[in-house]
């Protein structure tokens, strides 16, 4: 008579090593995105005081145009980046943008793609909105797998044929086009747009919204190509997420707080393309050393270095290029004046 094979016994549940402090690493991100949130609020108002003053013949408020809007131009400063890489020199126009994008992809680079996790006021908002869509219909969605891979190709796509066209372009090519009418003002009709917003893009825009209330950060998920050039920048990261599986009890928690919808929860080290270094996953881990941000040689890297260090090369650079006479887009008012009432007639060349 055939007996039965013994059932495999279960494996022995792992003890829980909790945490000797709570976790403050998503007040002290969340203080970042809303910092540099009210910057670029502040710098869009004073940019549209500078529009107004042009566009009445002076006589509205002054204000001075400041350069920090041009980190809102990432095509502009990509072709300066292109420029400086081919010539040695840093362009006469939107230098201001070429410095924010070398900060940028430096701090992506080093602090694992921090600069959409910590400071991009887009991926600020997208969060809100997410964040509100989970409180108010107690969930998000996710989509489901075959059409999430496919519609984040789009940002991918995107910045391929972004970079093409600039790819394509001579370093005389790209002066000509910045130093021309629809270059000068780009800036303007940038912001002209959402002004006089029409019925297409307020459609558009509204669809977006939606959007990101019920799926986690969708547009920095599938449109956005400048988080797909710093996802490529934070691939060389010498940082990455680290789970101790002697450590970590298999709860899951990581795997659904990753706004990403990363597999956290099933790999030894996270480095993936999408992963923004939000310390998310880390922040709701109960075992104590079983989730960390590790720095070569598993040497763990706390959210106040991730904080500092982001600060450190965007104020370094920044001031870097005020101290070398490499920040402020220096025109004469009469082109202001000129140019700026008419900012919308001027079509891309």
């Amino acid at each position: 008579m055939a007996t039965l094979a013994p059932a495999p016994a279960a494996p022995p549940r792992k003890m829980l090593i909790r945490r000797a402090a709570p976790d403050r690493s998503q007040t002290l991100r969340h203080g970042f995105q809303l910092a540099f949130l009210a910057l670029n609020v502040w710098i869009a108002v004073e940019f549209y005081l500078f529009v107004r003053y042009y566009e009445t013949g002076g006589r509205s408020v002054w204000a001075g145009r400041p350069p920090g809007v041009e980190g809102w131009l990432p095509i502009a400063s990509l072709m300066n980046l292109k420029v400086l890489l081919l010539t040695g020199n840093v362009p006469r126009l939107h230098p201001a943008g070429l410095f924010l994008l070398i900060a940028f992809l430096a701090m992506s680079w080093i602090f694992r793609k921090s600069f959409c996790g910590w400071l991009c006021p887009v991926g600020t908002i997208s969060e809100y909105l997410w964040c509100f869509g989970r409180r108010a219909f107690r969930r998000n969605f996710r989509l489901p797998r075959r059409l999430d891979i496919a519609l984040r190709s789009l940002k991918y796509i995107l910045l391929g044929l972004f970079l093409y066209a600039v790819g394509s372009m001579s370093a005389a090519a790209i002066g000509a086009f910045l130093g021309g009418p629809y270059g000068i003002v780009d800036d303007v009709k940038m912001l002209n747009f959402f002004r006089f917003l029409g019925a297409t893009g307020g459609i558009v825009v509204g669809l977006l919204v939606m959007a990101s209330v019920f799926v986690q950060n969708f547009w920095c998920r599938y449109l956005c190509p400048y988080g797909a050039l710093m996802g490529f920048a934070s691939l060389a990261s010498p940082l990455a997420i680290r789970r101790d599986t002697s450590l970590c009890i298999d709860c899951g928690k990581c795997a659904k707080a990753c706004p990403s919808a990363l597999p956290v929860d099933q790999l030894i080290q996270i480095r993936s393309a999408e992963c923004t270094g939000c310390l998310q996953c880390v922040a709701v881990c109960p075992a104590a050393g079983a989730l960390v941000m590790a720095a070569p040689g598993r040497k763990r890297v706390p959210a106040w270095v991730m904080a500092a260090g982001t600060a450190a090369v965007f104020l370094g650079l920044c001031g870097f290029a005020q101290w070398t006479g490499h920040w402020a887009t220096d025109l004469p008012a009469r082109i202001y004046f000129e140019l700026i009432p008419h900012a919308n007639e001027f079509m891309h060349p």
